[in-house]
């Protein structure tokens, strides 16, 4: 498996109804990753998704950048179609995601674990029949006061986040890049400080 191709998934709802909220995070850094590539993503033939198809640098790995067309707690079926017709197995699997554990302006990479309530994992793990897949863990914070948490994913960055956010996404592109290069270890110590 010398040459074997990534599936890099941002988790997210479609729309534009979506498009600010922190749950789509992962639709944000997959589209930084598309336009590193020089090219957005386009709907896939499966018409569950949208794909881009690319290599990292000259030589480099193989990927798939993708978007499930499906609301964040059907993803796993697209994702799981993708895989199948692109033979990637689970370990070559990124996952990027919101992560309400991890303070805003944050984030961690890691291999396995279980969903944590993340409802975009809950449907991967079952579609793949494994957690064991790689997920860039993007921190959004704890909602404020008493917020519930599905309310405050499914809510716009503040104004003050957003003056950040496109250095956090900047950065968790730079983490899955890495991934794919270097390797986990490598990455987990750069990016899980």
């Amino acid at each position: 498996m010398a040459d074997a191709v990534w599936l890099v998934v941002g988790l997210g709802n479609p729309g534009p109804a979506y498009a600010g909220h922190r749950h789509n995070v992962g639709y944000r850094v997959v589209d930084e990753l598309g336009r590193r590539l020089g090219s957005p993503l386009r709907s896939h033939k499966s018409g569950r998704a949208e794909v881009v198809e690319g290599r990292l640098g000259l030589g480099g790995p193989r990927l798939v950048l993708a978007r499930a067309r499906a609301y964040m707690n059907e993803t796993g079926g697209p994702v799981a179609g993708l895989c199948t017709f692109y033979k990637v197995t689970a370990e070559h699997v990124v996952a990027v995601h919101d992560e309400l554990d991890l303070p805003f302006d944050t984030m961690r990479v890691k291999l396995g674990g279980g969903d944590n309530g993340h409802n975009g994992l809950r449907s991967l793990r079952t579609a793949l029949g494994t957690g064991d897949f790689h997920r860039v863990r993007v921190g959004i914070g704890r909602p404020p006061g008493r917020q519930s948490p599905a309310d405050f994913v499914l809510s716009d960055y503040s104004a003050a986040e957003r003056k950040v956010l496109p250095l956090q996404v900047g950065q968790a592109a730079d983490a899955v890049e890495s991934l794919l290069t270097d390797g986990l270890d490598a990455t987990q110590a750069r990016f899980n400080s």
